[in-house]
């Protein structure tokens, strides 16, 4: 791709972490800014590589490292041992801590963007619903959830949520049930800055081209809803 990318230090309240930074190859400041956000796998090779497909797509991304209290640049794959690590590390991340740290992460690619223009956290899986509990703190000025487990256990944060927001769920996905999908959308009822597109066919993960579960024909039109989303004034 045609992108420049390498591991950036942030500092948080406790401690420093690492955030794998993905560059436009031609001018670094020439786009608006994506803090990328993880699975629960890691700043891993798929989420690098996406980070690096929206680097090719003109924005500067930023995806850190949320695991790093536990095992810092931990890179996973989806299966075996691997797999089990995953579940470890998600039940050992403090929600209000990772929050913290994409916030802290904003903050920095603030100043690594063109004066002026808007900033977004885009999530997976765990991602998705920090993505989402993210875009109440003000931090960003868009925000995308892809098929984020638990946002419907938390539903009083829709309330503080200001920016446009846009959510990508797979109909097949037995994580997050249709029924979870309609009271999410039911709390958005009538607000014009929500945005929800479900695929059908789809299971959790599809939009991750190294899981069983990657649906090429969903990811397409997610990645395409996605861009128009952020390019929408």
């Amino acid at each position: 791709m045609n992108t420049q990318s390498k591991w950036i230090d942030i500092q948080a309240a406790d401690g420093t972490f690492g955030a794998y930074l993905a560059l436009p190859r031609h001018g670094e400041r020439s786009g608006p800014g994506i803090v990328l956000i993880q699975e629960i796998f890691g700043v891993n090779d798929h989420i690098r590589a996406v980070a690096d497909q929206y680097a090719a797509d003109g924005y500067v991304v930023l995806a850190p490292d949320l695991f790093w209290r536990s095992e810092p640049r931990v890179n996973l794959t989806y299966d075996g041992d691997d797999r089990k690590r995953a579940m470890e590390l998600m039940q050992a991340c403090d929600p209000a801590l990772a929050v913290n740290d994409i916030v802290a992460t904003a903050k920095v690619l603030r100043g690594m963007t063109q004066e002026g223009s808007w900033l977004a956290t885009i999530g997976y899986c765990l991602g998705g619903r920090l993505a989402y509990k993210t875009a109440a703190t003000g931090a960003v000025d868009k925000a995308v959830a892809y098929y984020g487990g638990g946002i419907h256990n938390d539903l009083d944060t829709a309330d503080k949520i200001t920016v446009p927001i846009q959510f990508h769920f797979g109909a097949l996905d037995a994580h997050i049930p249709q029924s979870a999908v309609d009271a999410i959308k039911a709390k958005f009822a009538g607000r014009a800055n929500s945005e929800f597109h479900v695929y059908e066919g789809a299971d959790h993960g599809f939009n991750c081209s190294h899981r069983a579960s990657y649906n090429r024909h969903a990811a397409a039109l997610a990645h395409g809803h996605t861009l128009a989303f952020l390019e929408r004034e």
